[in-house]
């Protein structure tokens, strides 16, 4: 029987599926139930600089989950100048820890591999790619902004999974795929491509916690059946390094996805 167990940030963990921060996550019903569905880790609720203030230290905690969501509108203020306020960031968690430290990334850097390379040689030991940020809609009756939540799909697992196989053995550093992680399937494509561990929010919101169980034979069925032992062995085959033709992972193929669409009429 295949052998689920992984290293990420430094620790060991009895499997690569992992529950997101969520509601699920901030009680201890819910965390039971994860654990006994067959999480590997979960991640907390976030803790934001307002409840960091009356919290204290994460006291007991095995490592760090840092969520850095800075959007800028100002003109005047350069990719540049975005990308070293996160940096800044990065280095004062460090300083102010010495736990395993992990940094949530948005997709949007102009040089994602050379700004995660920056944040490594700032302190981080894993990279998550990527934060789901939920954008707001317009009531067009009531003349307001709204916000809006909407479960991610399979669909969106395309970004981290592009960027994973790019990141994979490039940097000294964990790496962790969020956003689109639903069925057995997604997981090994993750993996394949070089992360450490799948996380899901999404998928455990909609299904409960028990969806990790069928997620977990499924993931150790396919890979007896394609005769792989370990995680380890499956981990980053498909990466960027390890394929025929690297530059698939860095065109966006338009053209070929285009003619390849049936149109009608």
């Amino acid at each position: 029987m295949a052998d689920l167990r992984t290293r990420y940030l430094g620790m060991e963990l009895g499997s690569p599926l992992v529950a997101s921060s969520s509601p699920l996550t901030g009680t201890l019903d819910g965390l039971r139930r994860l654990e006994a569905a067959g999480a590997g880790a979960v991640v907390l609720p976030s803790l934001f600089e307002e409840d960091l203030a009356e919290a204290g230290p994460a006291a007991g905690a095995s490592a760090l989950e840092l969520n850095i969501y800075y959007v800028s509108s100002r003109p005047g203020l350069s990719g540049s100048d975005v990308e070293w306020h996160y940096l800044d960031v990065v280095r004062a968690v460090r300083r102010a820890t010495r736990l395993p430290l992990a940094i949530k990334l948005s997709p949007y850097f102009s040089s994602l591999t050379n700004m995660a390379g920056q944040l490594v040689e700032a302190g981080a030991d894993g990279l998550v790619l990527f934060n789901r940020f939920y954008q707001p809609d317009l009531d067009v009756e009531a003349m307001e902004v709204l916000p809006a939540l909407e479960l991610s799909t399979s669909v969106e697992l395309r970004l981290p999974l592009r960027w994973i196989a790019i990141l994979h053995r490039r940097h000294r550093v964990s790496l962790a795929a969020s956003t689109g992680v639903h069925t057995a399937t997604d997981v090994l494509k993750v993996l394949l491509a070089g992360a450490d561990v799948a996380m899901m929010t999404s998928a455990l919101l909609g299904n409960g916690p028990d969806h990790l169980r069928p997620l977990e034979v499924q993931v150790r069925d396919w890979m007896d059946g394609h005769g792989f032992e370990t995680v380890g062995q499956l981990r980053g085959r498909l990466s960027q390094r390890s394929v025929p033709n690297p530059a698939a992972f860095e065109r966006a193929n338009y053209i070929k996805t285009l003619a390849s669409h049936a149109t009608s009429g």
